[in-house]
């Protein structure tokens, strides 16, 4: 039975944010991709998330990727069927909730969004890649067109999704499934002392810094990424077939 990978975008990401790194990940595993454009909260992209893999056998191993906005929609999912899921990556997130500070930061990106979308773009891209990315016109360009499909709206509503989500960091504290926690080393968006709480925070968590990443891994260490994603799966098949085999 081949362990199932659900791979969970962020903000701002169509599917095609984990392509590279699918490109790696070889035959053996079930990749899955979830859409998280249309929805208007968190828990929404969950549970649509979750009609990927709802008829899989309990037994199948499941293994749910989030990258950015996509940890917090994985761990919704995690908190919602929590017997389900063998094993979680958290790529470049955190489980946080909202300040009175960072609420201010979301509305402005908003009005950013509202006022000049292009201008946004571009600023978001400049501040999400390594500054050694910053002149790989193939990572921009695809970077600026893939935005663009996601486009204004669906950004603000993904926006507004993070204000509202919840804290399950009670529950991340005694989580007990094999977790990868991984971050781009010069990560601004989401930095590095975040993924570091994680990695405090959840028993037993395996923290992977990738060198030369800002907060786009997928896109700027997709061979590095799908390793430590690969790594998490034969652990989490190798927990899942030794329940199976405890009579």
């Amino acid at each position: 039975m081949k362990p199932v990978l659900l791979l969970i975008p962020g903000m701002f990401n169509t599917g095609a944010v984990w392509d590279p790194v699918r490109a790696h990940l070889g035959p053996d595993v079930d990749v899955r991709v979830a859409d998280v454009l249309t929805q208007t909260g968190i828990g929404a992209m969950a549970d649509d998330a979750w009609q990927q893999v709802a008829h899989l056998a309990p037994q199948a191993p499941l293994i749910v990727a989030g990258f950015s906005m996509g940890g917090y929609v994985a761990i919704e999912l995690l908190a919602r069927h929590p017997q389900q899921v063998h094993a979680l990556a958290l790529v470049d997130s955190s489980a946080g909730v909202e300040s009175p500070e960072t609420l201010v930061v979301r509305e402005k990106t908003i009005a950013a969004l509202e006022r000049n979308f292009e201008r946004t773009v571009a600023g978001v891209i400049a501040f999400s890649l390594h500054p050694d990315h910053h002149s790989r016109a193939d990572l921009v360009d695809g970077m600026r067109t893939m935005m663009h499909r996601v486009g204004a709206d669906a950004a603000i509503r993904q926006t507004r999704a993070l204000m509202a989500r919840s804290d399950h960091r009670a529950m991340l504290a005694k989580l007990a499934i094999p977790t990868a926690i991984v971050c781009g080393r010069e990560d601004k968006v989401t930095p590095p002392a975040l993924s570091e709480d994680l990695a405090t925070l959840i028993p037993g968590a395996r923290l992977t810094w990738l060198e030369q990443a800002g907060h786009q891994t997928p896109l700027e260490q997709p061979a590095a990424l799908a390793q430590a994603l690969l790594q998490l799966i034969a652990s989490a098949t190798t927990t899942a077939t030794t329940q199976k085999d405890t009579p």
